[in-house]
């Protein structure tokens, strides 16, 4: 048995590459403090992590109504009051994640680290700043920790898949992209010199504007041609505009076809030593901790 899995069944609840990278502590207070904060596999980590997200909602709820002006007027006091108690609480759970890992500025640049921290700057500077006080918002960021809660983790591998999809699509949905502004770019100036400044398309790019408004199906409505030629150019941009609304959506569909395609004949690898997972099939070591990659579970 390796000292990994000497680890793991002492402690069954362990993530092991999250410890890894985050340094989980030995013993003492700072053990039991990353038990609760970090880890969702035990009793107290699970209340803990469904208090939080109870918290974070009703933080953001209070945001939303804050900005109602009859509701701000007749609770400000509260709702202002509320705002810094959820505030002292972030803070607080803040610094018990940094205090209670090895590596504390690993978990400050972190993504959640990240975004638990800025949750709570914008009401702090929104004493010199009573604008930042809008961004509080982003708190609704940190409701991403309940993909541990819900053991829905899993479904990384799906989202991973989509951004590689649309990754390796980048150039053909560009040149996509550029056939549309080439034809945004011709049909409103066409219009332009159809329609002209009397009947409101008073300039290029305002033309252009609504060429992209039309092409894109949106159609606002706030400028509309008159003369039947203009009218018959508009109804080709509308017969244009559902045709290519499927062409995104085809291309990136082809690729993660063929990455599932591709996935079947290269197995996953997971590491042993450090429990990270999801290489790629071809991988022969571990891309956090270096360790020879196996084929299969752990």
């Amino acid at each position: 048995m390796t000292q990994s899995d000497t680890r793991k069944a002492a402690d069954p609840g362990l993530r092991e590459s999250e410890a890894y990278l985050l340094g989980k502590p030995a013993a003492g207070w700072r053990r039991r403090v990353f038990n609760i904060v970090f880890e969702s596999d035990t009793r107290a980590g699970r209340i803990f992590d469904v208090i939080l997200i109870v918290v974070i909602l009703l933080s953001v709820a209070a945001v939303l109504a804050d900005s109602v002006a009859s509701v701000a007027r007749r609770h400000g006091a509260l709702l202002t009051a509320l705002e810094w108690i959820f505030t002292a609480l972030f803070t607080l759970e803040y610094i018990a994640r940094l205090s209670c890992v090895e590596r504390p500025m690993r978990y400050a640049r972190s993504f959640y680290g990240i975004v638990d921290l800025a949750a709570i700057l914008p009401t702090y500077l929104a004493v010199f700043f009573p604008e930042a006080a809008l961004l509080i918002d982003v708190r609704i960021l940190r409701l991403m920790r309940i993909l541990r809660i819900f053991k829905l983790a899993a479904y990384l591998t799906e989202y991973r898949l989509l951004a590689d999809a649309m990754a390796a699509s980048r150039r053909k949905i560009l040149v996509f992209l550029s056939v549309v502004v080439m034809i945004v770019l011709i049909v409103g100036t066409l219009m332009y010199v159809i329609e002209g400044p009397e009947h409101g398309f008073t300039s290029i790019p305002f033309a252009v504007y609504w060429a992209l408004s039309t092409i894109s199906t949106v159609g606002y409505g706030d400028i509309v041609p008159r003369t039947d030629l203009g009218r018959a150019l508009a109804s080709l941009m509308m017969l244009i505009g559902w045709g290519i609304l499927a062409v995104p959506t085809g291309i990136v569909t082809a690729e993660m076809t063929a990455q599932r395609f591709r996935g079947r004949r290269l197995p996953q690898k997971s590491c042993r030593e450090c429990g990270s997972e999801d290489h790629e099939g071809d991988a022969g070591y571990c891309r956090i901790c270096g360790a020879k990659l196996v084929t299969g579970g752990r």
